[in-house]
């Protein structure tokens, strides 16, 4: 049965993703079953999406009860949903301001048009530049494409946006020297996923937002992987303290409905986005907004962030005494319920072996193997995770 899907899939589905030979079916807890019923041991959680685990009750619920009063409506009116999601997000964020998308990729796009147009309502000029880092990565539509690090997933698309200029990631002498009176606004990931899991430093987010300040230049921070509670805080530039101008947010944030958000401070709402400037069909619909309302209510209740922070330092040390055990793992790296192990050779090997034994990986670039499971694993699952990791490396070296 599993072969027969596979087949129907590579003649159907447009061929964008090299997929695992694997037909998932279901979920519960923190593991996935294919479709002849073999058991998963998930530690890629939809890329850093199913923040609270498959088949949460309470969740589940709330969505079905949501389906049975109202599904969309237009953006001309309000509904209840978007209005309760956006005042929690506010108070969660610290932001003022809050545009509902369907995707993270819509997210960034909408945070580059609200930094372009704060700009231009200052000077009336539309030649301002935007600064962004080296092997980001903020998503495939081709604003978020421009602002993106990787050549090779610019090159067959080119021309990008224009105005685009790269520094290096906690490299603040090399943000200094690409600012000049054009720059509009510095972008980064603060902690970089698929350019290989490095977080930004305190000195750099601190830097960065000094010569923002001076400037009137807007951060914007992209917390769409890492944020949601999985490096410990709500969103990983709390632990600094160090607040954008801008923000984007998604995968956990509907925890497996699409949705996303970019947030602002009221400086910038007031000079930036207006009536006609932006718009969605589906953004802030009241089924996204209420997954939005029970995530956040689920985070609350049931102590998501707390769980990082306990469980977190086990995680990091059973990492760290796999890396120690071997000499082809260079390193570990990472923040939270995000971290990468860094190998001296590409990673598809073993993250093959390991689904062959019931364990979801993923890799970030070529050689490193990327956890980003749910935020409700436990002491148990990093052992049993480890156990499994173990063996496939020890089978492909």
């Amino acid at each position: 049965m599993m072969k027969e899907y596979i087949e129907e899939a590579e003649k159907a589905l447009l061929h964008t993703y090299n997929r695992f030979q694997i037909v998932l079916d279901k979920g519960e807890g923190v593991h996935l079953y294919d479709i002849e019923g073999r058991e998963y041991l998930d530690f890629v959680s939809g890329i850093a999406v199913f923040a609270l685990g498959y088949n949460y009750k309470d969740y589940n619920d709330a969505l079905k009860a949501q389906i049975d009063k109202l599904l969309h409506t237009s953006n001309y009116y309000y509904n209840v949903p978007a209005i309760e999601a956006a005042r929690k997000l506010k108070k969660v964020s610290e932001m003022d301001r809050v545009f509902f998308t369907n995707s993270g990729a819509e997210a960034v796009e909408g945070a580059i048009k609200a930094a372009r147009k704060y700009a231009y309502t200052k000077d009336g000029q539309t030649d301002h530049e935007i600064i962004a880092m080296e092997h980001s990565f903020h998503g495939r539509t081709m604003g978020a494409l421009s602002v993106t690090g990787n050549p090779k997933y610019q090159e067959a698309f080119r021309p990008m946006i224009g105005n685009v200029r790269f520094a290096k990631m906690n490299d603040l002498d090399s943000v200094k020297a690409l600012v000049n009176e054009k720059t509009c606004a510095i972008m980064f990931e603060t902690v970089q996923g698929e350019g290989g899991i490095y977080p930004a430093t305190e000195e750099f987010l601190k830097g960065v937002k000094e010569i923002c300040e001076q400037n009137d230049i807007l951060l914007i921070l992209d917390e769409i992987q890492c944020g949601m509670g999985r490096t410990g805080y709500m969103f990983a530039w709390q632990k600094y303290g160090v607040k954008p101008d801008i923000m984007t947010v998604a995968k956990a944030l509907g925890c497996g409905v699409p949705v996303g958000a970019f947030l602002m401070t009221e400086k910038v709402a007031e000079k930036s986005l207006t009536s006609g400037d932006h718009g969605t069909t589906y953004g802030g619909n009241p089924l996204a907004t209420c997954a939005i309302n029970k995530v956040l209510d689920l985070f609350e209740e049931s102590n998501i962030i707390e769980n990082v922070r306990s469980v977190t330092p086990y995680f990091e040390q059973k990492l760290d005494e796999i890396a120690a055990k071997y000499d082809c793992i260079i390193a570990r790296r990472g923040a939270g319920f995000m971290q990468g192990l860094v190998f001296d050779k590409p990673v598809g090997p073993i993250i093959n072996k390991a689904i062959e034994k019931g364990l979801l990986l993923i890799n970030a670039g070529t050689d490193i193997i990327r956890f980003v499971p749910s935020l409700i694993i436990t002491k148990q699952d990093i052992d049993d995770m480890i156990v499994i990791l173990d063996e496939a490396i020890k089978e492909t070296i």
